[in-house]
């Protein structure tokens, strides 16, 4: 592969913030890191490791609660219980069209006590890649992947523990989680035609939560701050042509990039009993700023990347019913993001520019101007024993991005937008001594994502990859998205064990 100058492409950055509280629990911790995204990109559910209650009824969260998640979230909602719970859910996901996929096994406790609770988890992973790359050059004769090469390790670890203060409403809790990653799915992706990536790192997030919990109103509130370290070692395969000897041969080498992002996050969330029998409404308020020191130079856009910061915002509002066995529940959120990302001028820039710039100016800047729209709604129904759920989660995105090359003195706009459909169902059994659940979400309107300048498909991504849900994707396109559909299945089966 050769690598074009700095003024041969778009500017291009993706910033994986694999949030080990969103990855604890896919529920409220995915509102209070707001992911953002560019592409529709297909994403499995690599950070979906301990169940959730209401993942079959949409994942609604603003009007209902979680006996199983909100701790996660929020340490200090872990509360409510006496009897301790042992809790397994293997997990497994899969991109359509062999787009690869992962296996999970998480375990994890709850207990609690009159004044004292908290959990602990851990979680053993496998992400697969398939190995197929639609930009992998025609002159290397294929070969089969190692074992390293194809599968990915990951190891998870995370607790929290609050306490009530005497005998008053209110709560505090902390929780840390982190993880050894070797695989963060969808990498390989980003740096397409390579022959191989080695990737290491590790994720810690800390948490702080405070709960109040009234007669018919609750009052929570978190703040957050999570750090991603990754190293992604790069090798490529060149063919490089000797005129001397007159013959082409292939050379490796090895490129070494550091992704680095660092994220502070809060988040109030209030919600209330109405008169009205049955009725519930909830609202919550999310602020997060991410600062990004260190971003890969990935290989599909060809050109070397600087920092960038972002700061997105979310209001949601929810409303839920229950009458006697059956609950309905809705969830409403618009995430107004905005997000600067730059390239400071090397000595090429300098001298492309016709001395406007001096090294260190910024030589190409992107604004990204997002109004994100999510719903969802989820209804659950008890019979006997077994309680049956379904639901649909909805998220728009839609963005304008406006460049400017200082270089060139060029200027340009581009807005786009699309959307994802989550249908979802899930079942939970009650039975002596243990509860059974089983999850099942499938993802449209994602796939993989390319340009189409002068009517010619360059493909962005290959199929799958996990950049979604609780990672941020940010790209600035260079002309007007394709898209080839691919559909995401998550299935999840957990146990939950009182320990008396």
């Amino acid at each position: 592969m050769v690598r074009s100058s700095k003024r041969s492409g778009a500017p291009l950055f993706t910033v994986l913030v694999g949030i080990l509280a969103g990855a604890l629990c896919a529920g409220r911790a995915d509102a209070q890191l707001i992911p953002i995204r560019t592409v529709p990109v297909a994403s499995g559910d690599q950070f979906r490791l301990v169940p959730s209650a209401r993942m079959g009824m949409g994942a609604v969260q603003y009007a209902v609660e979680d006996s199983l998640a909100d701790g996660w979230s929020n340490p200090a909602r872990g509360g409510g219980r006496t009897t301790p719970i042992f809790l397994g859910s293997p997990t497994f996901y899969g991109v359509s069209s062999d787009g690869g996929g992962g296996r999970t096994f998480p375990v994890a406790g709850l207990f609690g006590t009159d004044r004292w609770f908290g959990g602990a988890t851990l979680a053993l992973q496998q992400v697969e890649d398939d190995g197929n790359d639609p930009l992998a050059c025609c002159w290397f004769a294929p070969t089969g992947p190692t074992l390293q090469d194809r599968f990915g390790r990951n190891v998870y670890v995370g607790g929290f523990v609050g306490r009530r203060l005497g005998d008053g409403p209110w709560s505090v809790g902390v929780g840390l989680s982190a993880a050894r990653l070797e695989a963060m799915d969808g990498v390989d992706l980003l740096y397409a035609g390579s022959e191989r990536i080695d990737q290491s790192g590790d994720i810690v997030d800390i948490r702080v939560g405070l709960d109040r919990r009234g007669e018919r109103d609750r009052i929570g509130a978190v703040i957050a701050h999570n750090r991603v370290s990754m190293s992604h070692d790069v090798t490529w395969r060149e063919w490089v042509w000797d005129d001397s000897l007159m013959e082409g041969r292939v050379e490796r080498r090895v490129d070494v990039n550091e992704d680095r992002t660092h994220t502070w996050a809060g988040e109030v969330t209030w919600d209330r009993h109405l008169t009205a029998p049955g009725w519930r409404i909830g609202a919550a308020l999310t602020v997060n700023r991410k600062s990004h020191p260190k971003i890969p130079n990935y290989a599909i856009q060809n050109i070397p990347r600087d920092p960038g910061t972002t700061w997105a915002f979310e209001a949601g509002f929810g409303l839920s019913r229950t009458v006697e066995a059956t609950t309905f529940a809705l969830d409403v959120a618009l995430q107004p993001i905005w997000s600067d990302t730059w390239q400071e001028a090397d000595t090429a820039d300098v001298s492309g520019s016709g001395g406007r710039l001096e090294v260190g100016d910024r030589s190409i800047e992107n604004d990204f101007s997002f109004t994100n729209v999510l719903l969802r709604t989820g209804l659950a129904h008890r019979i006997g024993l077994v309680e049956l759920q379904a639901g649909l989660e909805a998220r728009s995105y839609a963005y304008t991005l406006k460049q400017v090359n200082w270089v060139d003195f060029e200027r340009r706009t581009q807005d786009e937008s699309w959307v994802e459909w989550s249908p979802t169902f899930g079942t939970t059994v009650t039975l002596p001594g243990l509860d059974l659940r089983y999850g099942l979400r499938v993802t449209h309107g994602t796939g993989t994502p390319g340009l189409a300048p002068d009517d010619m498909m360059i493909f962005a991504e290959s199929v799958g990859g996990q950049l979604a849900g609780n990672a941020d994707f940010i790209i600035a396109p260079e002309s007007p998205l394709t898209l080839q559909d691919a559909r995401i299945v998550t299935h999840q089966i957990s146990v939950a064990i009182p320990v008396r």
